[in-house]
């Protein structure tokens, strides 16, 4: 990172942004194109959980290279300034690498799904059609490092 200053290395703050946040990004290489796609997810245990189908072009890509890269962003404030070169920004992102697993197994799933749920406000117990859970599957990107930063004052 370029500005130490704006650095986050603490990891609650790290654990507290991707617990909150609700949109991710993952990057892939396609034949040696970008590729970026915006999922929402569940975290938890350094390992974020999204739910997929499984065939498309983001399926085919982590069959060939499970290597990513993710972003995830706690939305901006802009802090107006009455001289425009002065304006800001009150913000916090995150930005990590990390290998994808794609799960089939019935009860891996169910719990990956939970988190998910979990994480997006849902409450136990689910109950998931079995149908559904039969053609979903659950990527498990483990995180291997991140990068996190913060704009303005906190």
């Amino acid at each position: 990172m370029r500005r130490n200053d704006k650095e986050i290395t603490d990891r609650k703050i790290i654990d507290d942004l991707l617990a909150a946040a609700r949109i991710c990004r993952i990057a892939m290489v396609d034949s040696g194109e970008p590729y970026v796609i915006p999922v929402n997810y569940g975290y938890r245990d350094n390992v974020l959980y999204v739910h997929s189908a499984p065939a498309g072009r983001k399926m085919d890509i982590l069959r060939r290279n499970n290597r990513v890269c993710f972003e995830i962003e706690i939305p901006a404030t802009i802090v107006r300034h009455p001289e425009p070169c002065h304006w800001g920004a009150r913000a916090r992102s995150l930005i990590g690498y990390g290998r994808i697993e794609i799960i089939t197994d019935r009860e891996q799933k169910r719990r990956g799904l939970d988190i998910i749920m979990a994480h997006n406000g849902g409450t136990d117990p689910n109950v998931y059609d079995e149908k559904q859970l039969d053609v979903v599957v659950i990527l498990k990107l483990t995180i291997e490092s991140v990068a996190c930063k913060q704009l303005g004052k906190w």
